[in-house]
């Protein structure tokens, strides 16, 4: 996983990924556009199309509602649209820094995280091989077995997860949401079971956050988390990379200055008994929104 870079208004950030994603895939870039209005997208038929669980059903609203934001080969994050990366190969797709929208992969991570709070790691190939899932489905079981939520993989060798080149989201019927490549939109589309179809995975059923807590996202690598709302105390756990969190309370604390940034609230998380710096969660606020006081 590549370490992600994060900028912030103010005191608070969003993420940026700069894992690339659905290789090979890039067209001709389009200028941005905004995103579809809600009538715009019933009309596209973006909805679950079949009976699902409520948090599958989540997953396919969320990535619907990006219906009609352009492709960006290595845009989007979980908060929504980047601007992405110039595809190194040249030709029609190599304008994408200068288009804001998603690839493939970060359409489903955004998916999973704004619908279902379920942390998808970066590219399509991690995302393939996630040990989350659920459920999988080989090539052969076709679209039979799958429920609106699941994901839709391709690869250049369909028996080898770590070739996955393409993701999407399933809504039902045959039907699916996809970032497919530069120059078009985020869409809804046939299920392509052709030779590269490399099966599917379920990541609806996943824990989700315990009551009284919210989810969120860390960004940064090895980053401590400490027995108080300090750093004089060595730390109890480590994060390796990004990382959902599920946050009780937060309060003000020792103030840190780390990665440029100068922050003295932390945040309790429960399922490690221990605090850590508001400057390594991902949100836009320092003060985090909808979180209470310690």
């Amino acid at each position: 996983m590549h370490r992600t870079h994060r900028t912030l208004a103010t005191a608070g950030g969003l993420l940026l990924a700069t894992a690339l994603s659905c290789t090979g895939t890039a067209m001709a870039a389009p200028s941005p556009a905004a995103p579809a209005a809600p009538a715009a997208v019933a009309a596209t038929g973006c909805r679950p199309l079949a009976d699902a669980p409520a948090q599958a059903q989540a997953i396919v609203n969320a990535a619907c509602s990006q219906i009609g934001v352009p492709y960006s080969w290595g845009g989007g994050s979980v908060h929504g649209p980047t601007y992405g990366q110039d595809y190194p190969g040249g030709g029609p797709g190599a304008h994408d820094s200068r288009v804001k929208g998603f690839d493939c992969s970060h359409l489903v991570q955004y998916a999973a995280w704004q619908g279902a709070g379920i942390a998808l790691p970066e590219g399509t190939w991690n995302q393939a091989r996630w040990s989350g899932a659920t459920a999988r489905f080989t090539p052969a079981q076709g679209t039979a077995p799958l429920q609106p939520g699941d994901l839709l993989l391709w690869g250049s060798d369909p028996a080898n997860l770590g070739s996955v080149h393409h993701i999407a989201v399933y809504l039902g019927n045959g039907r699916m949401v996809e970032a497919r490549e530069s120059g078009t939109l985020v869409m809804v589309s046939d299920v392509r079971l052709n030779a590269q179809y490399a099966g599917a995975l379920r990541i609806a059923g996943t824990g989700q956050p315990p009551a009284d807590t919210k989810r969120f996202m860390t960004w940064g690598t090895q980053v401590g988390l400490r027995p108080d709302a300090g750093t004089q105390k060595p730390p109890v756990a480590r994060l390796p990379g990004p990382t959902a969190v599920d946050v009780l309370c937060q309060a003000r604390g020792e103030t840190v200055t780390a990665e440029g940034y100068t922050n003295d609230a932390w945040s309790y998380l429960p399922k490690y008994k221990a605090w850590i710096s508001n400057i390594y969660i991902d949100d836009p606020a320092a003060w985090l929104p909808g979180v209470p006081t310690c």
